[in-house]
């Protein structure tokens, strides 16, 4: 089987010949295997997907050495977050769209080598990446305590800036779901480490009907969706099943226990992730990691419906001997 053809098989719940994995990696965590395993550590990894995306409009760019804009006019300090960074400005300081403007979704320019992108893949999986697709992008548009406050005391102000961006990416959708790709991924946080940000009723009110929209808009096209959302969110599964999900990211196992999971949904939704990167990666042994990735494959791949993965982008702290524990399990099956 090719990688493709690996996740595909899983997502749809069919044995593949061996299990799908992904291994991003933080900066940090990059500068780490590389100063201990030198430039080419990463030759034995065969990821199982390529992420595609469109091309980066006027906006998009550093603004000084820290300090990073995105192409709605976001700003992120970098200072110390290299990957991401923190919210460094508001672009809605009040409950008033007027002057708010988004990139034009159907611009020729940000298709620009799109195809070629997707060529690029081989025999990978394709996967079209949303980051930043509902929730996320609001309050980083609005602020994370002004749009919790709104929620409650101006949902007609919250549903137009949500239905703003959920026609902004239902174009998207639209336009790349007509290219070779294979899955359509979100990318939206919605949970802590105890539970929805925002509560059910909340998440059900603003984010369920514009979800629907989107994963819609995927499954028309033929494509499968899956979604990132950190956090203890397992209470949404089997409304996201009814809104048309395929596969879960990053399968946290601090906050959802995997068995667990794979026992109640697994019939109907596949997972990503499930290698801790809270204590597993930071604090094991290379033995221990070995044992624990070598039980993921078995039991959680058993049958389909897995891509093991840790669960985020490997942090900092993760010991390098560990990381290569874990890619050695992976790459031997």
């Amino acid at each position: 089987m090719t990688n493709r053809e690996r996740v595909i098989c899983a997502l749809k719940h069919q044995p593949p010949d061996r299990v799908p994995y992904q291994v991003g990696f933080t900066a940090a965590a990059r500068d780490a295997m590389e100063e201990r395993y030198g430039q080419k550590w990463s030759a034995a990894l065969d990821n199982c997907f390529h992420g595609v995306s469109t091309a980066s409009g006027p906006l998009q760019g550093w603004l000084s050495e820290t300090v990073w804009q995105d192409d709605f006019g976001v700003q992120w300090d970098r200072s110390v977050d290299r990957d991401i960074g923190v919210v460094c400005n508001c672009l809605l300081p009040e409950r008033n769209l007027d002057h708010l403007t988004f990139p034009e979704p159907r611009d020729p320019r940000r298709w620009e080598g799109f195809e070629s992108a997707v060529a690029a893949a081989q025999d990978r999986c394709v996967q079209f990446c949303i980051g930043f697709s509902l929730f996320e992008r609001a309050w980083t548009l609005r602020g994370m305590e002004n749009l919790l406050v709104d929620m409650l005391e101006a949902p007609a102000f919250v549903d137009d800036l949500f239905d703003m961006i959920c026609d902004y990416n239902v174009a998207m959708i639209e336009r790349a779901v007509s290219y070779e790709i294979n899955v359509v991924h979100f990318g939206d946080d919605w949970g802590a480490q105890r539970g929805l940000i925002m509560g059910p009723e909340m998440w059900e009110r603003f984010l369920a009907p514009r979800l629907q929209r989107m994963y819609g808009a995927a499954k028309d096209g033929g494509k499968l969706v899956s979604i990132h959302s950190c956090g203890k969110v397992q209470e949404l599964f089997p409304r996201l099943i009814e809104l048309g999900l395929d596969c879960f990211n990053p399968f946290q196992p601090e906050v959802m226990d995997p068995w667990e999971m794979k026992h109640e949904f697994g019939d109907r939704l596949a997972f990503w992730g499930g290698v801790s990167t809270q204590r597993l990666l930071p604090y094991a042994s290379p033995d221990e990691v070995r044992a624990e990735v070598q039980r993921l494959l078995e039991g959680i791949g058993e049958g389909g419906g897995y891509i093991c993965a840790p669960a985020h982008s490997i942090p900092g702290d993760a010991r390098p001997e560990n990381v290569m524990a874990m890619i050695e399990v992976l790459t031997d099956q």
